[in-house]
């Protein structure tokens, strides 16, 4: 069974979709009517920009949307079985499937990044990852400092990132360092995303999403903050709402999906992210970028 997968933020790089653009007609046209709807040529940002402008959450997170769910609207043998997004990219792969119009998907990314930024700038947080522990002793440490600090990205195993107020982060990359952490590495990122310091940014886009047209998707989303599968639009919303201040659970995802027959995943959009936390879950498992 052929599983897709959609990245998310910090796959981005200068340059990303500028062939597709050049060399696709419905391509082109996909991107032009993106611009018109955020209000700015994010082309030039994406196929041309500086990278600090690229890396700002207002631009990062629609643009990487824009390059995936593009690059999978140009794919002739697009059929999944099953798709999962890893954060943003759980937006990108409700488009894919058909849960979510383009338009609309583009929207609701842009809202979403907006406000997560809004809510980065009003607080000092960030995340860390923490390489080499298992996921049980990183939760352990979380739960005994003495701030919020919570596990946000269960990646792969013995790869996990952390989220939370800087003092925080502060304390557990030290104590989890002490307990023999491989690395313990603080992120260069805005703000504590999948943490409940982005309960701000959830209550804005929660109203957005409700008010958004889902539809039933051609198959199931494996959604990040349960990790099952789902192809009640009613649920989408749900998760989707639920995922701003939850931890991404990819491992699991992956895991799940295995488990329910996936044979070969591909990575739709920017870089190769996915297909190496893929296989640190299963060295077997055949991955592959979309052509």
């Amino acid at each position: 069974m052929k599983a897709y997968v959609f990245p998310g933020q910090g796959a981005q790089y200068v340059g990303m979709g500028k062939e597709l653009y050049e060399q696709n007609a419905l391509a082109k046209e996909m991107f032009e009517q993106a611009n018109d709807i955020l209000g700015f040529r994010i082309t030039d940002l994406m196929f041309e920009g500086k990278e600090e402008d690229l890396k700002q959450t207002r631009v990062t997170q629609p643009a990487i949307f824009l390059h995936s769910v593009i690059l999978a609207s140009t794919l002739d043998d697009f059929y999944p079985a099953m798709v999962a997004g890893h954060s943003l990219g759980e937006f990108s792969a409700l488009v894919a499937n058909r849960a979510l119009s383009f338009e609309n998907g583009l929207s609701l990314v842009f809202k979403r990044a907006m406000a997560m930024q809004k809510a980065c700038e009003v607080q000092s947080s960030t995340m860390a990852a923490i390489i080499g522990m298992e996921d049980s002793q990183v939760e352990e440490v979380c739960k005994e400092i003495d701030e919020i600090v919570v596990a946000a990205n269960y990646n792969s195993p013995g790869q996990i990132v952390i989220s939370g107020s800087i003092p925080g982060i502060d304390a557990a990359v030290e104590k989890l360092t002490a307990l023999g952490a491989k690395r313990a590495l603080k992120l260069a990122v805005g703000g504590a995303f999948h943490s409940p310091l982005m309960e701000p940014a959830r209550a804005e886009l929660e109203e957005a999403i409700q008010a958004a047209p889902f539809s039933d998707p051609i198959c199931p989303v494996y959604q990040n903050v349960n990790a099952s599968p789902c192809d009640d639009p009613a649920f989408i919303k749900k998760n989707l709402v639920a995922q701003l201040t939850s931890p991404v659970r990819w491992t699991q995802t992956v895991q799940k999906m295995i488990a329910d027959g996936a044979t070969s995943f591909t990575e739709v959009g920017p870089g190769k992210v996915l297909q190496g936390l893929i296989k640190k879950v299963d060295r077997s498992m055949k991955t592959q970028s979309a052509q």
